[in-house]
């Protein structure tokens, strides 16, 4: 079967359109090749000339992966990563834990949560050994105290111009206590005399002496010792303050004197009384109040209106019916029945 001239010149077009489109590819991969093409950071050519030009599959297929959605950019594999969510997640060994019976873990169990304060605890170094440790320690004790080999001496000129007890003029005094409270004042003295020389914490002079924060905090008006707190190791310090000092500045420049600081004590007593009555008394009328409404109501629906009790029968429109039989009489039938007063409705009553 010879070809006939509309299928030779459709096959003739179609082999122009093939070469002619090899001969293009050829071009554009000779100019690609010579001139490397810029582009933008979000991947638009530079040159206006290449703009809106379609490229061939072999300039840009040795430069672009097949699985990769950014072709730019080839990215390292870095393993699988934790959600966002997860990656401060601390793992806790539950079995060296102790239980607090509160819900919460223990400074101890915790020291990086930085809510709960935690004091960082002095360890003992590696190159130390256990007696060197505890020398270590109580050398820094008494260098903190001012005791021992750390106390200063009693010179010659002690006597004369050296600093005494204010008590019994002794030169030995704890020179601790001087250098916080500024008193001068032996062990003796202090344990003959706690009257004056004992110490009193923040919450007894709060108490007792009815001082505020901002008098307790301040240093120069009431000077304090920072001790740890022997109830637990990372509460706050304990301030300890002299009692001679507390009552001077409270008898003297807060209240005026110890009758004064009486009568304020015994004020604030009475107030606070007065106040936990008047709450008591608010809580005892609301309550009345409710009880006054149930009442009220009950009155209302009660049958007989005003002359209900406490206690008596609701009779409403969603109220189911409760007989009230009467005494059980002889029919003519000689039956025995009961008669409710209310709606009148009879039943038998056998008797054994």
């Amino acid at each position: 079967m010879s070809p006939t001239p509309e299928s030779e010149t459709t096959r003739r077009i179609e082999e122009n359109r093939l070469k002619a489109k090899a001969l293009r590819e050829n071009h554009l991969a000779t100019e690609s090749a010579s001139q490397q093409a810029k582009y933008t950071p979000s991947g638009f050519l530079i040159d206006k000339e290449l703009t809106g030009k379609k490229r061939c599959h072999a300039s840009i297929s040795s430069v672009v992966p097949e699985s990769s959605r950014d072709a730019r950019h080839i990215s390292h594999d870095e393993g699988i990563q934790p959600a966002r969510k997860y990656k401060k997640y601390i793992d806790h060994d539950f079995s060296t834990m102790k239980d607090t019976k509160g819900g919460f873990l223990s400074a101890e169990d915790d020291p990086w949560n930085k809510a709960m304060n935690h004091q960082k605890v002095e360890e003992k170094p590696a190159h130390m050994t256990l007696k060197e440790w505890e020398r270590h320690q109580l050398i820094k004790g008494l260098r903190n105290r001012k005791e021992g080999p750390f106390e200063p001496g009693i010179g010659m000129s002690s006597k004369e111009l050296g600093k005494k007890c204010r008590e019994c003029k002794s030169l030995e005094i704890d020179w601790q206590w001087e250098e916080v409270f500024k008193c001068a004042v032996c062990s003796r003295c202090k344990e003959k005399f706690p009257e004056k020389y004992s110490l009193l914490t923040k919450t007894e002079a709060k108490d007792d002496y009815l001082l505020t924060d901002p008098e307790l905090k301040d240093a120069e008006l009431l000077p304090h010792l920072n001790k740890p707190n022997p109830h637990k190791s990372h509460w706050h310090d304990m301030m300890l303050f002299l009692r001679y000092q507390v009552e001077e500045y409270a008898f003297g420049k807060k209240w005026g004197s110890s009758e004064t600081l009486d009568a304020e004590f015994e004020k604030r007593e009475a107030d606070k009384k007065l106040k936990k009555d008047k709450k008591f008394q608010s809580k005892l009328k609301e309550l009345k109040k409710k009880t006054r409404s149930e009442a009220f109501r009950r009155n209302n629906n009660s049958g007989s209106g005003v002359g209900a009790q406490f206690g008596d029968r609701i009779v409403g429109v969603r109220n189911k019916h409760e007989h009230q039989w009467g005494q059980s009489v002889e029919n003519s039938d000689g039956l025995s029945v009961k008669k409710c007063v209310e709606c009148g409705m009879e039943i038998e009553e056998l008797e054994f």
